[in-house]
């Protein structure tokens, strides 16, 4: 489960392993998936992707983004990544393989369900990446205690339980279900106490774990489940 530790983590990988190598082949759908979602035609990845160059990664919420010239490669929630070294044997089942011209190849395989979506720069829009890219990450200063009392002033917001006001309607981009526990106990809150029962003092608390507990889990490397 890709959430806004692993997001990270994932592009700081990706940056550090995959800079610098140019797309020789790639081929999508290989392994036809009910739930692996494509921009367009997954058969014209093919003429799409070689001869890109990769840059570097970011993390936009629970997503990934690959830059590579103008051509973007974006991961969602659901898609495992694998890098996988010069003369070792590709996965037998993939929804995407990128090969590089150094003979290394990134495989992408869907589990549940995910996105793996490729294009030029400016041609493709979808609401979540579009909100996870303009709002501010916890991890950054953007995301401050001012920005939080903003949240909680949203139509609605007050009535909502702890657990839904946090990890829904994409308040919080790349915080789900996956980081949630940890967070509300830490900050000694039961998910389901409304947010407008909370003291100050105990939303400075789920503030402050918000900001504290992500940034633990991202320097630690995300979760392993």
């Amino acid at each position: 489960m890709i959430e806004l530790p692993e997001a990270n983590t994932l592009a700081r990988q990706i940056t550090d392993t995959l800079a610098g190598k140019l797309i020789a082949s790639a081929v999508a759908n290989s392994s036809p998936h009910k739930f692996a979602w494509y921009h367009g035609d997954p058969a014209a990845y093919a003429a799409l992707l070689p001869g890109a160059r990769i840059g570097q990664a970011a993390p936009c919420g629970g997503m990934v983004q690959i830059m590579a010239g103008d051509i973007r490669l974006l991961f969602t929630d659901g898609v495992a990544l694998r890098f996988v070294p010069a003369g070792e044997r590709r996965p037998a089942k993939h929804q995407l393989l990128v090969e590089f011209d150094d003979g290394t190849a990134l495989a992408a395989s869907v589990q549940m369900y995910g996105g793996l979506w490729a294009y030029r720069e400016g041609d493709f829009h979808n609401p979540y990446f579009d909100v996870a890219c303009e709002k501010p990450s916890p991890l950054t200063d953007e995301f401050d205690s001012d920005y939080f009392a903003g949240l909680l002033n949203t139509d609605g917001a007050a009535s909502k339980s702890a657990k839904a006001f946090l990890a829904t309607e994409q308040r919080v981009p790349g915080l789900g279900n996956g980081v949630l526990q940890d967070i509300l106990w830490n900050a000694r809150i039961n998910p389901r106490r409304s947010m407008s029962s909370l003291s100050n003092s105990q939303l400075d608390n789920l503030f402050n774990s918000v900001k504290t507990t992500l940034r633990a889990m991202t320097e630690l490397g995300g979760r392993d489940t």
